[in-house]
Protein backbone atom coordinates (compact mmCIF):
# COMPACT_ATOMS: atom_id res chain seq x y z
CA UNK A 1 0.00 0.00 0.00
CA UNK A 2 1.37 3.17 -0.61
CA UNK A 3 2.69 6.18 1.67
CA UNK A 4 0.06 8.67 0.14
CA UNK A 5 -2.81 6.38 0.72
CA UNK A 6 -1.64 5.48 3.82
CA UNK A 7 -1.62 8.75 4.92
CA UNK A 8 -4.86 9.41 3.67
CA UNK A 9 -6.25 6.29 6.07
CA UNK A 10 -7.82 6.50 8.91
CA UNK A 11 -8.63 3.84 11.67
CA UNK A 12 -10.99 5.42 14.56
CA UNK A 13 -13.41 4.41 16.45
CA UNK A 14 -16.65 3.89 15.43
CA UNK A 15 -19.45 6.50 16.82
CA UNK A 16 -23.30 6.63 16.68
CA UNK A 17 -22.81 9.28 13.95
CA UNK A 18 -21.34 6.66 11.87
CA UNK A 19 -23.98 4.22 12.05
CA UNK A 20 -25.69 5.84 8.79
CA UNK A 21 -22.87 4.83 6.36
CA UNK A 22 -21.85 1.57 8.18
CA UNK A 23 -25.56 0.54 7.61
CA UNK A 24 -25.27 1.47 4.22
CA UNK A 25 -22.43 -0.48 3.64
CA UNK A 26 -23.18 -3.28 5.85
CA UNK A 27 -26.87 -3.59 3.04
CA UNK A 28 -24.40 -3.33 -0.02
CA UNK A 29 -22.18 -6.08 0.59
CA UNK A 30 -24.85 -8.53 2.65
CA UNK A 31 -28.09 -10.29 1.70
CA UNK A 32 -28.81 -11.02 5.66
CA UNK A 33 -27.24 -7.87 7.10
CA UNK A 34 -26.88 -6.38 10.66
CA UNK A 35 -29.27 -3.82 11.88
CA UNK A 36 -28.59 -0.45 12.94
CA UNK A 37 -29.54 -1.87 16.30
CA UNK A 38 -26.81 -4.29 15.88
CA UNK A 39 -24.18 -2.21 15.97
CA UNK A 40 -25.30 0.86 17.89
CA UNK A 41 -25.78 -2.47 20.73
CA UNK A 42 -22.03 -2.82 20.02
CA UNK A 43 -20.65 0.47 20.61
CA UNK A 44 -23.05 0.81 23.67
CA UNK A 45 -21.56 -2.51 25.06
CA UNK A 46 -18.04 -1.36 24.93
CA UNK A 47 -17.09 -3.56 21.93
CA UNK A 48 -13.94 -2.75 19.58
CA UNK A 49 -15.95 -1.38 16.98
CA UNK A 50 -13.38 0.56 14.27
CA UNK A 51 -14.24 2.24 10.80
CA UNK A 52 -12.06 2.79 7.84
CA UNK A 53 -12.38 6.55 6.97
CA UNK A 54 -10.43 8.69 3.84
CA UNK A 55 -11.56 12.07 3.92
CA UNK A 56 -14.77 12.12 6.02
CA UNK A 57 -16.03 8.87 3.90
CA UNK A 58 -16.29 5.39 5.85
CA UNK A 59 -15.86 2.87 3.79
CA UNK A 60 -15.22 -0.15 5.91
CA UNK A 61 -15.71 -1.15 9.50
CA UNK A 62 -15.64 -4.23 12.16
CA UNK A 63 -16.79 -5.37 15.92
CA UNK A 64 -14.59 -7.37 17.77
CA UNK A 65 -15.48 -8.47 21.04
CA UNK A 66 -12.57 -9.37 23.47
CA UNK A 67 -13.35 -11.29 26.89
CA UNK A 68 -11.58 -14.36 28.78
CA UNK A 69 -8.30 -13.97 26.66
CA UNK A 70 -10.05 -14.91 23.59
CA UNK A 71 -10.93 -12.14 20.80
CA UNK A 72 -14.09 -12.99 18.48
CA UNK A 73 -14.00 -10.97 15.12
CA UNK A 74 -18.02 -10.55 14.76
CA UNK A 75 -18.26 -8.57 11.49
CA UNK A 76 -15.56 -7.01 9.15
CA UNK A 77 -16.69 -5.28 5.78
CA UNK A 78 -15.48 -3.04 2.62
CA UNK A 79 -17.96 -1.32 0.59
CA UNK A 80 -18.11 -2.92 -2.67
CA UNK A 81 -16.22 -0.27 -4.69
CA UNK A 82 -13.11 -0.01 -2.26
CA UNK A 83 -12.44 -4.16 -2.32
CA UNK A 84 -9.96 -6.39 -3.11
CA UNK A 85 -7.18 -3.11 -2.27
CA UNK A 86 -6.19 -4.65 0.78
CA UNK A 87 -7.89 -2.32 3.18
CA UNK A 88 -10.05 -5.68 4.67
CA UNK A 89 -6.40 -7.12 5.58
CA UNK A 90 -5.57 -3.94 6.85
CA UNK A 91 -8.58 -3.31 9.11
CA UNK A 92 -8.02 -6.74 10.25
CA UNK A 93 -4.27 -6.58 11.08
CA UNK A 94 -5.37 -3.56 12.96
CA UNK A 95 -7.52 -6.11 15.21
CA UNK A 96 -5.08 -8.25 15.57
CA UNK A 97 -3.11 -5.49 16.96
CA UNK A 98 -5.87 -4.82 19.54
CA UNK A 99 -6.55 -8.07 20.79
CA UNK A 100 -2.51 -8.78 21.10
CA UNK A 101 -2.71 -5.77 22.84
CA UNK A 102 -5.14 -6.49 25.40
CA UNK A 103 -3.55 -10.17 25.64
CA UNK A 104 -5.84 -12.24 23.73
CA UNK A 105 -4.37 -15.64 23.69
CA UNK A 106 -6.46 -16.59 20.40
CA UNK A 107 -8.94 -15.17 18.12
CA UNK A 108 -11.76 -16.63 16.45
CA UNK A 109 -14.32 -15.76 13.37
CA UNK A 110 -17.20 -17.30 11.86
CA UNK A 111 -17.17 -17.00 7.48
CA UNK A 112 -19.41 -18.19 5.12
CA UNK A 113 -18.24 -21.31 3.54
CA UNK A 114 -19.46 -20.15 0.18
CA UNK A 115 -17.10 -16.92 1.08
CA UNK A 116 -13.97 -18.43 -0.30
CA UNK A 117 -11.98 -14.44 -1.13
CA UNK A 118 -12.51 -13.88 2.99
CA UNK A 119 -11.50 -17.56 3.92
CA UNK A 120 -8.33 -17.15 2.33
CA UNK A 121 -7.32 -13.77 3.12
CA UNK A 122 -8.14 -15.07 6.57
CA UNK A 123 -5.41 -18.49 6.14
CA UNK A 124 -3.20 -16.02 4.45
CA UNK A 125 -2.74 -13.94 8.04
CA UNK A 126 -2.38 -17.21 9.23
CA UNK A 127 -5.94 -18.78 10.54
CA UNK A 128 -6.60 -21.92 10.33
CA UNK A 129 -9.88 -23.45 10.43
CA UNK A 130 -10.76 -25.93 13.84
CA UNK A 131 -14.72 -26.45 12.89
CA UNK A 132 -17.63 -25.85 10.88
CA UNK A 133 -20.90 -25.12 12.09
CA UNK A 134 -23.75 -26.73 10.31
CA UNK A 135 -26.91 -23.86 9.26
CA UNK A 136 -25.32 -21.34 10.80
CA UNK A 137 -25.99 -18.39 8.54
CA UNK A 138 -29.55 -17.70 7.12
CA UNK A 139 -28.89 -18.32 3.09
CA UNK A 140 -31.65 -17.64 0.30
CA UNK A 141 -33.45 -20.76 0.36
CA UNK A 142 -32.49 -22.53 3.82
CA UNK A 143 -28.97 -22.11 5.62
CA UNK A 144 -25.27 -22.27 5.00
CA UNK A 145 -22.37 -23.59 7.12
CA UNK A 146 -20.03 -21.19 8.66
CA UNK A 147 -16.33 -22.45 8.75
CA UNK A 148 -15.12 -21.46 12.50
CA UNK A 149 -11.38 -20.18 11.81
CA UNK A 150 -8.92 -19.58 15.12
CA UNK A 151 -5.58 -17.14 14.73
CA UNK A 152 -3.06 -17.86 17.98
CA UNK A 153 -1.95 -15.20 19.12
Amino acid sequence: MSAQLQEMLHIRQMIPADLDAVVAIEREVFLFPWTRGNFADSIESGYHCLVLEQGREVFGYGVMSIGAEEAHLLTLSIAAKSQRKGWGEELLRHFIEIAREQRALTMFLDVRESNRGAARLYERIGFRQIAKRRDYYPAMGGREDSLVMELVL
